[in-house]
C-alpha cells in the first residue's frame, strides 16, 4: 500500500510538472491557443516552402528584423527544412483563416501556415515578439490559431494642426505593422482655432501638408510631404501591409485653401468653410484630388481615399441640401478614378431630402448625432467605430483625451461600441475601429515626442481589441505590465527608452566638446547631471544635440540655458557662470523639464497657461459674432496649456569652452 501510495505521488508530481504551456503573451492576444509540453530552440533558419516571391521577400525582412530585436542571425532558405526550422508556407485550402489570420504549430519546428500572404506577414511579427522576450529565441511549444475579429484596425493622425516629419511617419507604420495595426489615416489638412490668433481668419494658422503642382504654393512653409517621399511612405506600408488612408477634408476645416483662394471661402459660415454656392470652388477641390488620383501611378496609390465632409454648418436648410450634394460629389468623383471613397459621419447632423452615396462607401463614425449608426447602417454605408468620447486625444487641451483611458477601452470596448449604441460582435455593417488624435491647439508647444508618448499605449490596447475583441484572456494589470517589455517595433525606439528598471544608462568623466555620444536621446522620465566649469560661451552655443532637439549652454535671443524642438524655444532663468564651479542637474517628463543648480531647484517649466482673449472679449464672442465658428461638440474656451517639455538629446556634443564633466545620465527622475 505505501507503494503504490509513492507510486501516485510520483506520478502526480510528473503530470503536475509536465503542464502544457499557457498561451504566451503577444500584442493583440492570439485568439486561439493549445499548450503543448516544452520549447522550441531555433536553428537559425527559416525556411520558405514553395515559390512565392513575395513569401521570400517576408521571410528576408523577418530574419532583418529579427537581428535587429535579437542580434542573432537567421538564414534563408527554400524547402520544407529540417528540426529546428521556422517554416513559412502558403496553404491555398486554409480559406477558413481568412484574409488575415495564420496558423502557428510549435513542435520539432515551428510552421507558421496561412491562407494569404498579408497573414502569413502577421504570423512572422508574432515571432519576433515572441523572439524578443526570450534569451536564446526559445519558442513555447504549441499550436495557435490566430484571426483578427475586425477588418479594419487603424489610427487616425492630423498633420494639418501639427506636422510630424516623414521619418516619424515611416516609423509609425513600422509600429503599426508590428501590432497587426493595417489602417493609417493621414489627415493632411486642417486649421487651429480662430480665437487663438486675434480672431482673425488671415492670422489663424492652417496647413495643407502635400506638395502640389496644380496649386504652387498651396503646401505649407513650417512642413509639408513631397509627393515622392509620401508615395515612398505608402510603398514601405505596402511592404508591411499596412494601408495609408490619405485624406483632404473639406468643405469644413478648410481654411489652408481659402488662405491660398480667398475667393472660394464662405463669408457667412467662416473662411474655414468652402462657399458650397460658388462654382470656383468645385474647380479647386476638382483640381486637387484629381492631381494626386490621375495618371498609372498616382500620388494615393491606395484603394480608399478619404473627402473629409465633417462638422459643416447645418444652420439652413438650403446649406444642408448643398453640403449633401457636395458630399455625394466627391463620393463618386474619387470612384472615378478607381477609389472607395470614405467620409466623416455628419448626415444626421446634416439631415435632408438631397440622396448621397452609401453604396460601398466607409464611413467614420466619431459622434452619434452627427451620425447615428444604426440609421447610417440602415442606410448601407459600411462603418467605422472611432467614438470620440473613447477614442479622442487631444493633446494638452483640456477636454477629450489628453490619454485615452486604456484600462477602460481595454476591459469594456470593441468596435461593436460605438458611442452609446452597442452592436454585436463582428456585425458585417462595422469593418472596425479607429482611435485619434487631433492637434486642435496649434502651436501650445506639443512635440512630436509628446504626441508619440500619447499614441504608443493606445497604439497596444487597440491592436488588443480590434483583432481580439472580446476573445482576449489576460487582465489588464498584467497585460499593461508586460507590455513595457516589448519593443516599439524592430530598429524603432521613438520613446528614447532605455528597460523599466532604474538606471544609469550613460556616464562619462568629461564631456568633450564635438564628440558624439552612443545614445540618440533618452526619453521620460530622466535626469541629467554634470559639473559644469562655465567660460564666456557665445549665444547658440549648444550643449548637446539629437535629430530632434536641441539643448543650449547659452540660447540663440538672450544666451539663456534652453532648449529648442520642433521650432519651439524654451529658456532657464539661468547663465553659465563665467568662473567657479556649479553642479548642474536636469529632469524632464511628461509634463515639464527642470534644473537644478547646486542642488536646489532653479527654474521648472511645466505647462503655461495662456489667454486668447481678455476676460471682457469672451462675453460676445460666441453668441454675437454670426460669423464665429460654433463648435458643436466641444468647446476649446479661451485657454491654451502650453508645453515645455523635452526629450533630452544625447548625440551629438556642442562646440563649448566651458568644461562638462562627471557627466551623467539616468532613465528615472534621480
Amino acid at each position: 500500500m505505501k507503494r503504490l501510495l509513492v507510486i501516485i505521488a510520483v506520478l502526480l508530481c510528473v503530470t503536475v510538472s509536465a503542464q502544457n504551456n499557457p498561451k504566451p503573451f503577444v500584442i493583440p492576444e492570439i485568439t486561439s491557443w493549445s499548450g503543448a509540453q516544452g520549447d522550441l530552440i531555433p536553428s537559425g533558419r527559416v525556411a520558405v516552402k514553395g515559390s512565392d516571391k513575395e513569401l521570400m521577400r517576408i521571410a528576408n525582412a523577418f530574419a532583418a528584423d529579427y537581428k535587429l530585436l535579437t542580434g542573432r542571425e537567421l538564414s534563408v532558405v527554400k524547402g520544407s527544412g529540417k528540426a529546428g526550422d521556422i517554416v513559412l508556407q502558403l496553404d491555398k485550402k486554409a480559406t477558413s483563416l481568412g484574409k488575415e489570420g495564420y496558423k502557428l504549430s510549435v513542435g520539432e519546428q515551428a510552421v507558421v501556415s496561412a491562407h494569404t500572404l498579408q497573414g502569413a506577414f502577421w504570423a512572422t511579427q508574432t515571432l519576433l515578439q515572441l523572439a524578443e522576450q526570450s534569451d536564446n529565441g526559445a519558442m513555447p511549444k504549441g499550436e495557435a490559431v490566430d484571426i483578427p475579429q475586425y477588418e479594419m484596425r487603424g489610427f487616425m493622425i492630423d498633420c494639418g494642426r501639427k506636422f510630424f516629419p516623414m521619418d516619424y511617419l515611416r516609423k509609425l507604420v513600422k509600429i503599426m505593422a508590428y501590432y497587426k495595426m493595417n489602417t493609417l489615416q493621414v489627415h493632411l489638412n486642417d486649421n487651429g482655432f480662430r480665437q487663438y490668433f486675434d480672431n482673425d481668419w488671415s492670422k489663424t494658422q492652417a496647413a495643407f501638408r502635400l506638395e502640389s503642382d496644380t496649386y504652387p504654393g498651396l503646401a505649407a512653409k513650417d512642413g509639408s510631404y513631397s509627393k515622392q517621399e509620401f508615395i515612398d511612405m505608402q510603398i514601405l506600408a505596402e511592404q508591411n501591409y499596412v494601408e495609408v488612408i490619405p485624406e483632404i477634408d473639406v468643405p469644413a476645416h478648410s481654411l489652408a485653401f481659402t488662405h491660398y483662394k480667398p475667393e472660394i471661402g464662405s463669408k457667412e459660415y467662416g473662411m474655414d468653410h468652402l462657399d458650397l454656392f460658388n462654382p470656383e470652388t468645385y474647380k479647386f477641390v476638382d483640381g486637387l484630388f484629381r492631381e494626386y488620383l490621375e495618371g498609372e501611378n498616382p500620388v494615393f496609390r491606395g484603394k480608399r481615399v478619404h473627402i473629409g465632409t465633417d462638422e459643416y454648418s447645418n444652420a439652413k436648410k438650403e446649406v444642408v441640401e448643398k453640403f449633401r450634394e457636395f458630399t455625394d460629389h466627391y463620393i463618386r468623383f474619387v470612384e472615378g478614378f478607381g477609389k472607395q471613397a470614405m467620409c466623416w459621419g455628419a448626415l444626421t447632423h446634416a439631415k435632408g431630402d438631397t440622396p448621397v452615396k452609401s453604396e460601398n462607401v466607409i464611413m467614420n463614425c466619431w459622434y452619434n448625432g452627427y451620425a447615428n449608426p444604426r440609421d447610417m447602417k440602415e442606410q448601407g454605408y459600411q462603418l467605422v467605430s472611432i467614438p470620440d468620447g473613447f477614442l479622442y486625444i487631444v493633446p494638452a487641451a483640456g477636454y477629450y483625451y489628453d490619454y485615452l483611458n486604456c484600462n477602460y477601452l481595454y476591459d469594456h470596448w470593441t468596435p461593436a461600441l460605438i458611442g452609446n449604441q452597442k452592436f454585436d460582435e463582428q456585425d458585417p455593417a462595422i469593418l472596425g475601429g479607429m482611435f485619434a488624435v487631433w492637434n486642435d491647439h496649434a502651436g501650445n508647444g506639443i512635440s512630436v515626442k509628446d504626441v508619440h508618448h500619447r499614441v504608443f499605449p493606445a497604439m497596444q490596447t487597440l491592436a488588443v481589441k480590434c483583432w481580439s475583441g472580446k476573445l482576449r484572456e489576460l487582465p489588464y494589470a498584467e497585460f499593461d505590465k508586460q507590455r513595457k517589455t516589448l519593443s516599439e517595433a524592430p530598429g524603432v525606439n521613438e520613446l528614447a527608452l532605455y528597460g523599466v528598471e532604474q538606471r544609469e544608462i550613460y556616464a562619462a568623466d568629461e564631456l568633450k566638446a564635438g564628440s558624439e555620444l552612443p545614445h540618440e536621446e533618452i526619453g521620460y522620465d530622466y535626469t541629467i547631471t554634470f559639473t559644469l566649469e562655465g567660460a564666456a560661451e557665445q549665444k547658440g552655443t549648444e550643449l548637446l544635440r539629437s535629430g530632434n532637439a536641441v539643448f543650449y549652454l547659452s540660447d540663440p535671443e538672450s544666451g539663456q540655458m534652453g532648449f529648442e524642438r520642433d521650432g519651439y524655444l524654451n529658456k532657464f532663468n539661468f547663465r553659465v557662470p563665467q568662473s567657479g564651479k556649479v553642479e548642474i542637474k536636469i529632469q524632464g517628463n511628461n509634463k515639464m523639464t527642470r534644473l537644478y543648480v547646486n542642488g536646489r531647484l532653479r527654474q521648472e517649466l511645466g505647462p503655461l497657461t495662456l489667454y486668447a482673449m481678455k476676460p471682457n472679449e469672451i462675453v460676445g464672442f460666441q453668441n454675437g459674432d454670426k460669423n464665429a465658428w460654433k463648435p458643436v461638440m466641444y468647446n476649446p474656451g479661451t485657454k491654451m496649456y502650453y508645453q515645455r517639455t523635452l526629450v533630452f538629446p544625447l548625440r551629438k556634443a556642442g562646440d563649448f569652452k566651458s568644461r562638462i564633466s562627471n557627466f551623467k545620465v539616468f532613465n528615472y527622475l534621480k
